[in-house]
């Protein structure tokens, strides 16, 4: 298994947050409302939901389509991420459901002190220190939240990577292919995940593989 690599944990230049924010990911984001709706079958779910890391904000769009009865909090370090997903927001009117702000973990404050669902995609891997992100589940939910929390997993070989870059984003800009190669080298595997969960107190929640690129992070808090 191949040592990981770190990346850096903001993507705030210009050119990168729009290449990000009008790419085509439809497929992978959409397999994350699937997955979810797999794992958390009310339809009817409502509340406050905490998307960490949301970039662009096309899962929390996503999610709002989705369960029209909630209201997302998205935060990111990269204030040209949160421009694009601004505009988006204005141009598909969700304003009023959805606000995004800049937040840098763990020196900023997330809005709200606890949340009714957490979710999260893509974070995981830019982190220099995964737990991060576990202590912010962690603290900012309550007895039964649903954490859903989506990332890469890293292969077995820089050869395994090239082969899912060329495969995955063959046809999309240059940035995006490196930027998607350099994520998988940074990514961490199950295991690995399940050891940071182990080390905060989450390790109830379930590790799983998804996809040839793709592991879950998933349960109730306090189950």
């Amino acid at each position: 298994m191949m040592q990981r690599t770190p990346e850096p944990e903001l993507m705030d230049e210009a050119e990168q947050a729009r290449a990000y924010a009008w790419a085509d990911f439809d497929a992978p984001h959409q397999f994350f409302i699937d997955c979810f709706q797999q794992r958390f079958t009310n339809k009817h779910l409502h509340g406050n939901v905490l998307d960490l890391g949301c970039g662009p904000a096309d899962i929390s769009v996503r999610f709002a389509r989705a369960y029209p009865h909630c209201h997302i909090d998205g935060i990111d370090g990269a204030e040209a991420m949160l421009a694009e997903g601004r505009e988006r927001l204005a141009r598909e009117q969700l304003t009023e459901r959805i606000h995004l702000y800049r937040v840098n973990l763990p020196r900023d404050t997330i809005p709200v002190p606890a949340y009714d669902v957490i979710i999260s995609n893509s974070l995981l891997h830019h982190l220099h220190d995964p737990q991060v992100l576990w202590q912010a589940v962690k603290q900012h939910g309550r007895p039964g939240t649903p954490v859903f929390v989506m990332d890469l997993q890293r292969p077995a070989s820089p050869q395994e990577a090239r082969e899912l870059m060329e495969q995955y984003a063959a046809s999309e800009p240059p940035i995006l292919q490196r930027d998607f190669y350099h994520s998988l080298c940074a990514a961490f595997t199950p295991e690995e995940v399940r050891q940071q969960l182990h080390q905060v107190g989450l390790d109830y929640l379930e590790v799983k593989s998804v996809s040839d690129r793709h592991l879950v992070v998933q349960g109730h808090l306090g189950e």
